[in-house]
Parts: structure tokens; sequence; C-alpha cells
């Protein structure tokens, strides 16, 4: 099945083959027709000191939308658009806040890296969100993309998923100080709640790695090596995703544009401080479940012994009985034994007899212990 997606996702992106650079054509997800995927939605927060309104904005409203008249009643302005498959809406609302056409193609292609690109008005980033599904041991990832203005913040998710809730309640508060900064600060927050959500993830990964470690050391089984599979898939999916988001973050604490007051530059460098923790603690999972890998290969590897082991002693207890046999079972006319009438027992007590000496001898070995 995975096979067969990934067969897929490159039949997409084949699409964009031959097309002039900023054409807007949606990459994303592959198991959903673009028909069927729900209505985009824009969501607007408009704040000040003390004043902090929200609301969907319609088509009409979009399209009356005039950033000037927010600016000089001294709001700043947050556009959280839901749905980035409807690339009319994209270029809509790139023409309102003139973004360049790479641009608004890269917020389409959701397949995209994290990144970031600092024009003359604005700076454009993009990181992915995660959510850990611990039945299927799986990882599911989403494009976040930020267009930071000196005055707006525009936000592009594939989807609804509740990410900046904390954020909005944060704002919606009477009084809050989050109102009382630039929309830098907010860029910062939301930037930082994506971050967080990595550790809830991380912690989830580094529960199911400790409890299959405890099962790889009790009795491992092939169902132990699917699992390593798909926590390393997972884990490679983090890292993919976490590494160049360092570097991302590196560049906004640089701030080269001046998009970013010296106040927020702190709070910036400190999630940088959470990336380079994330990945030393995404390592040293790593390295855990590539010594599961060991421990499961030697595992095998002492279990097919012990099998092996098992027969050769089987096998070496009934050899003197097959020599015994062999030499009274040739034709000679004068051999001992045949002519009596117990020699059967007797040869079958020869047989038994040394059995039981290689029983004892093997015992004293320790080769009929299934623990060495």
């Amino acid at each position: 099945m995975k096979k067969n997606r990934q067969h897929k996702s490159k039949k997409r992106l084949s699409k964009k083959i031959g097309m002039p650079p900023g054409s807007l054509i949606y990459v994303g997800d592959l198991d959903t027709k673009v028909a069927d995927m729900p209505q985009p939605t824009v969501t607007m927060v408009a704040y000040a000191p003390n004043d902090v309104s929200e609301k969907v904005l319609s088509t009409e409203e979009l399209a009356a939308f005039n950033m000037s008249d927010y600016t000089k009643a001294g709001k700043k302005v947050w556009l959280n658009i839901h749905g980035v498959h409807d690339a009319a809406l994209i270029k809509q609302i790139g023409d309102l806040f003139h973004l360049h056409p790479l641009v608004q193609e890269d917020i389409l292609n959701t397949q995209q890296r994290p990144k970031i690109d600092e024009f003359d008005t604005y700076v454009f980033l993009e990181a992915r969100s995660f959510e850990y599904d611990k039945d299927n041991m799986s990882v599911h990832s989403e494009q976040i993309s930020f267009v930071l203005g000196r005055d707006y913040l525009l936000t592009f998710q594939e989807r609804s998923t509740g990410i900046f809730e904390p954020v909005r309640a944060r704002i919606r508060a009477t009084h809050a100080h989050i109102c009382e900064l630039g929309v830098d600060y907010l860029a910062y927050a939301l930037l930082d709640n994506v971050v967080d959500r990595y550790f809830s993830v991380l912690e989830d990964v580094g529960d199911a790695s400790e409890a299959l470690e405890d099962r790889l050391l009790a009795s491992p089984t092939n169902a132990e090596l699917h699992v390593i599979h798909q926590l390393k898939h997972v884990s490679i999916e983090l890292r993919r995703a976490v590494w160049p988001l360092r570097e991302v973050i590196n560049n906004l604490t640089r701030n080269e544009s001046n998009f970013f007051k010296p106040t927020t530059l702190p709070y910036l460098r400190d999630i940088y401080d959470h990336t380079v923790n994330f990945i030393e603690s995404l390592e040293s999972i790593r390295d855990s479940l590539s010594g599961m890998m060991d421990i499961y290969m030697a595992s095998v590897s002492q279990r097919v012994n012990l099998e092996v082991r098992a027969l050769t002693v089987v096998a070496m207890l009934f050899m003197p009985a097959t020599l015994i046999a062999g030499i009274f079972g040739m034709n000679f006319d004068s051999m001992p034994w045949l002519k009596e009438a117990d020699g059967f027992w007797w040869a079958i007590g020869l047989m038994s007899t040394i059995a039981l000496i290689m029983v004892m001898i093997f015992w004293r070995r320790q080769w009929l212990s299934s623990k060495t």
C-alpha cells in the first residue's frame, strides 16, 4: 500500500513538468479528490490593545478587503486560511498582499521541506505539523505556510486541525499581552506552538520504543520486527522535517530583514533551542531502534542456534544405534549374538546404554538447556 501511495505522489508531481515557474497547481493528499475536500475558509483576527475582532470572511468580504483600513486604525491582522487546494483563493490572497508567484506556488505544493524566503515587504517560511497515530504507529504530517509582513500575518493550513487554537484563546483573553505586541511575536507564538506539538509526538514515539524494547527482551517475534520498521519510518519523517526547520529558525534569529523586533529575538532563540533538544532526543530514539534491530537479529540467531543444537543432539543420540544396526545388518555368516536367543535385546541394551551415556555427557556440558 505504501509503495502504491508513493507511486501516486510521483505521478501527481509529474503534472508540473514543463510548466512555467509560478504555475498554481495543487500538490497534496492523493487519497482525497479536490472536489471532495471541505470548502476553504478564511478566518481574520484583527487586534490591538483591548480591541480584538474575529470573523470568517465571506467571498464578498475577502474581495473588498483592504489592509490599509486596519493599518490606519492601528490594528494588526492575522488571516488564517484552511484548505490550500483552492488555487483561485490562493491567487486572490496573493494578489491582495502582492505575494510572489513562486510563493503562491510553494503554498500549493504541500510536499515542500521547511524553508524560508525573504522579500522586501514580507518573509515567507514553511514548516510541518505532525499527528501520531498510536494504533497504527504512523505519523501524519501537514504543511503550514507563514507570510509575515510589517502589520499582517498570513498562515496557510491544509485543513482545520485546531493546532493554533491555544494562541487564539490567548488573543481572545481580556488585556492579553500578545495583543500589545506586533505580528512578529504572533508569528513566534504560532511557530512555538507547532514545535511544542513535536514533543508530544516524540513522547508517544519514545513510549512505543520503550514498550517495544521490553517485548524484544522477553520474546521477540516477527510482529516486533514490523513495529521496529514502523517506528524507524516515523523517526525518519520527523527528522526530515525538523532538521531543515532548525536552519529556518536560525535564519530568523539573524533577523537580517528586520522583520522581528529585538524583544522577540530571545523567544526565537528559545525555539531554536527546542529544535536542537528535539533533534538530540530523536537521535537517541533512532539509535535505540537500531540497537533493537541488533537485539532482534541476535535473538533470532540465538533461537536458530538452539534449534540446530537440539536437532544435532537428537541426531547424535541415534548415530550409535544406526552404527550398531548397520553392523548387525551386514551379510556375514558368523557374527556375535546372531545365533543367541537374547541377541536382539543385547543389541537394544547396548544402543540404550550408549545413548544414556551421551545424554549424561550433554547434560554435564549444558547442551540440553534452552537458555545457553
